[in-house]
């Protein structure tokens, strides 16, 4: 039997802002979309809830096309709905045993389904590993690889997977298309087999930009963390940037994380990217992979830009600071995936210490969504022991480097050093303290025009 349940993210929010609207738009999109799509699936309303319901299916194959066609039917309702007030829902399907008492049903294959639901994106649907088993090859579908969790109040660690374009990209109103660059996901493979996703937007001359952690390439293409990056660096650029693995919709269960492998993944996303020369971009922990791909390969990169950066991780650069990075590494593996994000919240406060509480609360999410806490931890711990200083003398490109002033995450003095061992390199600091600009900052339009300026110069 195949559970399927949903809830309404953000419902409280919803309420709080419009209840009588809100619940005059549940009943809208039930009546219109959802009931129907139930009925036409075989399926059978076990419950409702305010902001959700739990359905169960007699196929597994029935339970995900319904998922997936209500999924799709809320993004053409949405299309013309303000991103404030749209409703979006998020899914989890399980199957496995069940215990039926009174119309209703209970067991690990509901729990599961339940806890699946409740780390959902918006609009999105996770799956377990039983049902990814069951519907593999039945259905044309584009599935992600979330790796194994630690779901609340369920013992053993559950394998997940996140069903992917659900026509976010594709089936974009015109109005959009005309206003902002359309972005493409694709796929590839590293030589150790690691699936690697890569976006393509933009026009223009090529600039590609090395993976940096809690990076996911459609999350924030729509999330104020990073959309006004991406999209600005590709309103004068086909723009070429990837998820790491490990990360955002690249594989997380891998194998191996280290500097040579992230550089040997850069290589991989240029060369399936049919790119032969180009300016290449690091942000974060992102330059030491750019500075080491580009000493690798001289005759490929023709400028290097890198912003918030460093040659020696945290653990190398102090005492005090490795002991931090140790105990923080040890916090992730236990509070990362945490329904309750005041964990999370103190990255959020080392990253982006000048963003608003919506700001600050889609930071937390972010994090949830772009890896594991295993995942995250160990990624965490490799980067911190990063040290390129090495290789810096070696850089024969022309290399910009930029740095927040007041950086939390990352001390300018990392980013001077950064930029004093390469040879001819420009240093320029900006004001602020958010490890990455945020939109309203001076530093976010200096940003794109120094990177114009050293292009075109």
């Amino acid at each position: 039997m195949a559970v399927v349940a949903a809830d309404v993210a953000g419902y409280s929010r919803l309420m709080a802002a419009d209840e009588e609207g809100t619940l005059a738009d549940m009943k809208s999109h039930r009546r219109a979309l959802i009931d129907p799509k139930i009925r036409q699936h075989r399926g059978r309303i076990v419950k409702t809830t305010g902001d959700g319901m739990l359905l169960e299916f007699a196929s597994v194959v029935d339970a995900v096309r319904c998922a997936v066609d209500v999924q799709r039917g809320m993004i053409a309702r949405n299309e013309t709905v303000a991103q404030e007030k749209r409703i979006e829902f998020r899914i989890g399907i399980n199957v496995g045993d069940i215990i039926i008492d009174d119309g209703d049903i209970y067991g690990d294959g509901v729990n599961v389904a339940a806890r699946l639901e409740g780390i959902a994106e918006p609009g999105g649907i996770f799956i377990s590993r039983q049902v990814f088993d069951q519907v593999d090859g039945k259905l044309a579908l584009r599935v992600r690889k979330l790796g194994s969790r630690n779901l609340k109040n369920i013992a053993k660690p559950v394998e997940v997977f996140a069903i992917d374009q659900m026509g976010r990209s594709d089936e974009a109103p015109e109005r959009d298309r005309a206003e902002q660059p359309i972005q493409k996901v694709k796929y590839c493979r590293a030589p150790d087999g690691v699936r690697l996703a890569y976006a393509i937007s933009g026009s223009g001359p090529i600039l590609v930009k090395s993976a940096n952690w809690m990076n996911h390439l459609e999350y924030d293409w729509e999330s104020p963390i990073w959309r006004h990056v991406f999209r600005g660096l590709s309103r004068d650029h086909t723009l070429i940037r990837y998820d790491a693995r490990g990360n955002g919709m690249s594989d997380w269960d891998v194998d191996e994380l280290s500097l040579d492998a992230w550089v040997s993944d850069l290589e991989t996303i240029v060369d399936a990217a049919g790119v032969q020369r180009f300016p290449l971009l690091g942000m974060s922990q992102g330059c030491a992979i750019s500075v080491a791909y580009a000493v690798r390969y001289p005759e490929r990169v023709s400028h290097l830009v890198l912003y918030g950066g460093f040659a020696l991780g945290g653990k190398k650069r102090a005492p005090a600071e490795k002991e931090r990075r140790n105990a923080m590494t040890t916090l992730m593996r236990l509070g990362w995936g945490a329904d309750n994000p005041s964990f999370r919240q103190m990255f959020t406060g080392l990253f982006i210490p000048g963003g608003t509480h919506e700001q600050a609360d889609i930071f937390n999410e972010l994090q949830r969504r772009t890896t594991s806490p295993e995942c995250a931890a160990r990624y965490f711990d490799v980067v911190g022991d990063f040290d390129i200083t090495h290789r810096l003398a070696d850089v024969k490109v022309p290399t910009l480097v930029m740095h927040a002033r007041g950086d939390l995450m990352v001390p300018i003095e990392a980013g001077r050093q950064l930029a004093a061992g390469i040879p001819g390199a420009r240093f320029i600091a900006f004001e602020g303290q958010n490890h990455l600009f945020l939109e309203h900052e001076p530093a976010s339009d200096r940003f794109f025009e120094e990177i114009r300026l050293f292009l075109s110069g």
